[in-house]
């Protein structure tokens, strides 16, 4: 009886420059031009099914943050058969399904349970303050709620840009690396941290877009949201693998160098 063939080693970040989160951008565009009507498709359904997963009785609110590392693992499987020469379809979005489905999960269970902690740390961090100043009224105890109110809204964003930096390479690392998922969530931290200005970059360029998609009746979604799966991949390759490069342009963009000319027929 054969042994199983022992995973490889966890990759370990390198270094990024700040400057290369646009061409990060740029990549998921490219790849995103490749195939945009597919594209479009995929992230329809990817809303569709997060709104749905939401709607769900008593356990909406848990399911959609359990199911989105699977989603986003599906876009980057076809992000990555885009990058490889192949076609894109539609259901490489349930590709995460297919593959690494547990894993994948288990990222999703631990994205929920940083949320919940989270929330908890930040209303015990603002609950204090807004307890002593509703005790104390007044004009003063007023000043001290509203702090207590600032100080907790503090606590939670910190605690989830943490959070999301944590999560940002992880379905990447489980679904093209294989993985474990806590190791691939403090991968994933580590290599943000790592290139923090780069990551930093990247998230305002994101804000950016986002508001620019949100604009034509949130019609712009159906293309930022491929956009960002595929500045993922790029940002996931130059960072974890960079001898891969970063996704090439769709073939017939770069000419073919021309064949040397051939000897003339000696008489």
């Amino acid at each position: 009886m054969n042994a199983p063939r022992p995973l490889p080693p966890p990759p370990a970040p390198g270094d990024v420059a700040p400057g290369h989160a646009l061409q990060w951008i740029s990549a998921g565009w490219r790849l995103f031009m490749q195939a945009p009507g597919t594209w479009a498709v995929q992230a329809l359904i990817f809303i569709i099914v997060i709104t749905a997963l939401g709607f769900l009785p008593v356990l909406g609110w848990a399911a959609a943050p359990i199911a989105l590392p699977v989603l986003v693992a599906g876009m980057l499987a076809g992000a990555q058969a885009l990058d490889r020469g192949q076609t894109l379809r539609v259901d490489h979005l349930f590709e995460g399904i297919r593959r690494h489905a547990g894993n994948l999960l288990l990222v999703g269970v631990f994205h929920l349970l940083g949320l919940l902690l989270a929330a908890m740390v930040a209303a015990a961090s603002g609950g204090s303050a807004m307890l002593t100043g509703a005790a104390i009224g007044a004009f003063a105890g007023m000043g001290m709620a509203a702090g207590g109110m600032m100080l907790g809204m503090l606590v939670f964003t910190v605690l989830w840009a943490l959070l999301m930096m944590a999560l940002w390479f992880a379905p990447a690392l489980v679904m093209l690396h294989g993985v474990a998922p806590l190791d691939a969530m403090q991968l994933s931290a580590r290599a943000c941290v790592h290139n923090l200005l780069a990551f930093l970059v990247l998230a305002a360029l994101l804000y950016v877009l986002l508001w620019v998609a949100m604009l034509p009746a949130g019609l712009g979604m159906l293309i930022l949201i491929p956009v960002i799966a595929g500045a993922l991949y790029a940002a996931w390759k130059e960072t974890f693998s960079p001898s891969l490069g970063l996704p090439a342009s769709p073939a017939g963009d770069d000419p073919q160098p021309a064949p040397p000319p051939s000897e003339p027929p000696r008489p």
